[in-house]
């Protein structure tokens, strides 16, 4: 039986970088992958040019029942200490707003550094190969080996294993729950899964007058509504962030950047606030608007909301409302209007509550939300406390990224620490 310092499943992001750091350090590392093409995540990501991370990164860009666990891999292995690694491979990149990083030229970029960093540290690559079974031994072989593998090409022993198979996001492409349902055999606790980064549905008769909306995209500032997360006109510390981002309406709901961000925040039945003229007090606008005016409500209200957003939300904004309100008539004299009706209309654009009634599902998300339970795992070794020699990285792990490379940069971080941790404690056994 062949026996390996170190066994990693899963050959994506954080699995190769685990691997060739491991490697590189002198261990004896193989991987093992069921899908038949490596990394195939990197290579769709970003629109293929992989945002691979994120100039300013903190545990506060993470989602986690244990918010503080993701700050010691993430101080130890940096996004500048990844730009380096980049920069080494002579990957050209660009910055786009919000300190996100992306390739100049292709994510395969990014997988081919993988590769070349796995062959520098000499690891070997099964792929496709299924896992069929990871079996912790009672104790330890001769050789140092805790753990026995049953796997396609036959059985391994290994001293370490390293869980980095990601989550259900994108089926399509062979995403599975291996990793949760592992550590879940293994006595692990798994915090719920959902999809996370991923487009709001709402029921097609609650969508049915926003449908021609389809395709219209606007700059918003979007969150949760719920009960207490705002105190004197601030959000709450504990509360879900607000996110000032681009939204997008389509035919089955929203999309865009702000929705994906909040969606990792929602919970099904929680109701969305949405500010859709961040910059702007309608209410104010149209009660200053209306004193000494002829103007027809909907020139007033094109003249206030339309200067922020498209006049085709504008005007189907009007009408929709106008259905609920009949003194809201697109035709009435704005002069004519009480300031309670006004302020009616600009709060609806201003606070916007409406109600999802799910996501697109994993096919769309980007990423899985929940997984390994942190609190059972080291946040300095990503060993976990319960099977010695087992360790988790990456998305299986209870702890997800905003948008805008803040995942991939956990994926480096984490494989690092873990990496790390193995090469110091074959140079140190206990």
């Amino acid at each position: 039986m062949l026996t390996f310092d170190v066994v990693v499943i899963g050959a994506g992001a954080a699995g190769l970088f685990c691997a060739g750091a491991a490697g590189q350090r002198g261990l004896k590392v193989l991987v093992l992958d069921h899908a038949p093409k490596v990394a195939e995540k990197i290579r769709i990501s970003g629109g293929g040019r992989c945002n691979f991370t994120n100039r300013e990164v903190g545990p506060a860009n993470f989602i986690s029942e244990n918010s503080h666990f993701s700050r010691s891999a993430l101080a130890g292995y940096t996004p500048q200490d990844f730009i380096a690694l980049v920069e080494r491979h002579g990957i050209a990149w660009h910055e786009k707003h919000k300190g996100q990083l992306f390739c100049d030229r292709s994510a395969n970029d990014i997988v081919q550094m993988l590769l070349k960093e796995c062959e520098a540290g000499q690891v070997t690559r099964w792929q496709p190969c299924g896992v069929h079974a990871v079996r912790p031994k009672a104790t330890p072989s001769d050789d140092g080996s805790r753990f026995e593998l049953e796997t396609d090409q036959g059985a391994v022993s290994a001293r370490n294993v390293v869980i980095a198979t990601g989550g259900l996001s994108i089926p399509k492409i062979g995403a599975t729950d291996f990793g949760q349902r592992l550590a879940a055999s293994l006595g692990h606790r798994i915090v719920p899964l959902k999809p996370a980064l991923v487009p709001l549905t709402f029921t097609p008769e609650q969508w049915a007058p926003l449908v021609p909306l389809a395709g219209v995209a606007l700059a918003v500032e979007i969150g949760t509504s719920q009960p207490g997360d705002v105190a004197g006109g601030k959000r709450k510390k504990n509360a879900p962030p607000a996110f000032m981002e681009d939204l997008l309406f389509t035919h089955r709901g929203l999309s865009g950047p702000g929705v994906l961000q909040i969606s990792s925040y929602w919970q099904a039945g929680q109701p969305l606030r949405i500010n859709l003229a961040p910059q702007r007090e309608l209410a104010s606008e149209l009660k200053q608007a209306k004193v000494g005016s002829r103007k027809q409500l909907s020139t007033a209200w094109s003249h206030a909301l339309g200067e922020a957003v498209p006049q085709r939300l504008a005007q189907t904004w009007l009408s929709q409302l106008g259905e609920s309100h009949p003194t809201l008539r697109a035709d009435a004299p704005i002069a004519e209007l009480k300031d309670k009706d006004l302020d009616a209309l600009g709060q609806s654009a201003n606070a916007w509550d409406i109600v999802p009634n799910g996501t697109e599902g994993y096919a769309k998300a980007e990423v899985t939300a929940g997984g390994v339970d942190t609190n059972e795992l080291s946040s300095r070794t990503m060993e976990s406390k319960l099977v010695p020699g087992l360790h988790f990285i990456g998305e299986v792990v209870d702890v997800t990224g905003w948008l805008g490379g803040y995942n991939f940069q956990w994926a480096w971080a984490s494989a690092m620490a873990c990496a790390r941790a193995l090469a110091a404690c074959a140079e140190n056994p206990v």
